[in-house]
């Protein structure tokens, strides 16, 4: 990565962390504390955040074709406002309806804010030769769990979890504020720009059916471990110490794979590493259901490492096959029923556990195998526009 690229990377890859810790991953920790405050089940919790994902989703194409006009700074930077303000509101809700409200305005802020709009950020500023920084900042934004756990887990053991969620504010905008506005390039023209824009005609042809198939039947798949992987190694005979200690080598696998994907995969197509991706979870599927608890650990590194490229690939394939023109605008498209699933797969996948036990692993490895099979269906080579 070039010393020109270099500081947009840290400071992309600094915000990334940042809003991935104090929004996504805010539910696991602060779901149970919140809704015992309240005197609400957590099912309420977990409810207003899968409708916060699903507004995400229904925000996308809007969000990237701005950034397609403007360019990332203002919408990140608006993103890093927002994302305060529901994290406010959040601390502040004595009430199921407030509550609801605050994950609705966090719903906003995760439109405007997660890797979506930073891919297409990048994709505005560097064009074709996005694939590097986009690597670089999942390669740092993949650490969010990493860091925002502990330091969610350390606010909510000392001073609570309303206090928490200010502190998150703060830190939106006394760091992720500044590091967007004043890190990101500003676009020469976009006023004028986004004045005389029509809407862009992007055709739902074959190729963009496939790819939001493949991120859709992929994000299913890493929604679903996300929440119950400890649960489904309980299933095949692990402890409950032996599947959290296999959970926790899934990060350090996402980012060993970005690594290699930065290095040796930069040669290949994205969809070569994207096919690959997508075989990793079903093998360590394939793995455990033979070998069983012993083999938690493989499982864990497979999935891990396949996660860490699909990451990647959901912002540098369609780079790679479209080109940066409108590359906003069809993030959106492409990226909305991954979204969508990404909401639904924690409760489908928890009703399946409850019927199938670990076997639900057949269910994941025909998902990942299906936008494999989709995937198999896309030629490498670049199209016109």
């Amino acid at each position: 990565m070039s010393q020109r690229q270099l500081p947009i990377i840290l400071a992309l890859g600094t915000t990334q962390t940042l809003a991935w810790a104090s929004s996504y991953y805010l539910p696991a920790l602060l779901a149970d504390p919140m809704a015992n405050d309240l005197g609400i089940s957590t099912n309420w919790i977990f409810g207003a955040f899968s409708a916060s994902l699903v507004i995400s989703a229904l925000l996308g194409p809007r969000i990237g074709r701005q950034i397609d006009l403007v360019g990332g700074r203002q919408v990140l930077s608006a993103s890093n406002v927002t994302i305060a303000a529901g994290l406010a509101l959040l601390g502040l809700s004595q009430s199921v309806a407030v509550m609801t409200f605050a994950w609705f305005v966090l719903g906003i802020g995760m439109a405007i804010g997660l890797y979506d709009a930073a891919f297409a950020a990048l994709g505005r500023i560097y064009g074709t030769e996005a694939r590097r920084p986009i690597t670089g900042i999942t390669l740092m934004a993949g650490f969010a769990s990493t860091v925002g756990w502990p330091l969610t887990a350390w606010g909510l053991a000392h001073v609570g979890w309303r206090d928490t969620c200010f502190a998150w504010a703060a830190a939106n905008i006394l760091i992720g504020l500044p590091l967007n506005f004043f890190m990101l390039p500003s676009i020469k023209g976009a006023r004028q720009a986004a004045a005389t824009a029509e809407k862009p005609h992007v055709p739902l042809d074959r190729t963009m059916i496939l790819l939001a198939f493949v991120f859709a039947a992929v994000w299913t798949v890493t929604g679903a471990m996300a929440v119950h992987f400890p649960r489904i190694l309980e299933a095949t005979g692990a402890s409950h110490v032996e599947a959290i200690a296999a959970g926790a080598l899934i990060g350090p696998a996402q980012v060993i794979a970005r690594i290699l994907e930065a290095s040796v995969l930069s040669r290949f197509h994205p969809l070569w590493s994207t096919r690959l991706a997508c075989v990793t979870h079903p093998i360590g599927a394939a793995v455990v259901a033979i070998f069983g608890a012993p083999a938690a650990t493989a499982f864990a590194l497979l999935h891990g490492s396949g996660n860490g490229i699909l990451t990647i690939a959901r912002g540098t394939l369609p780079l790679a096959i479209f080109g940066p023109k409108d590359f906003g605008f069809r993030l959106g498209i492409i990226g909305a029923p991954a979204r969508m699933a990404q909401a639904v797969a924690p409760l489908a996948f928890g009703l399946l556990i409850d019927v199938m036990g670990a076997k639900v692993l057949m269910v994941s490895s025909a998902l990942s195998l299906s936008a494999l099979a989709a995937l198999l269906l896309i030629r490498a080579e670049k199209r016109p526009d």
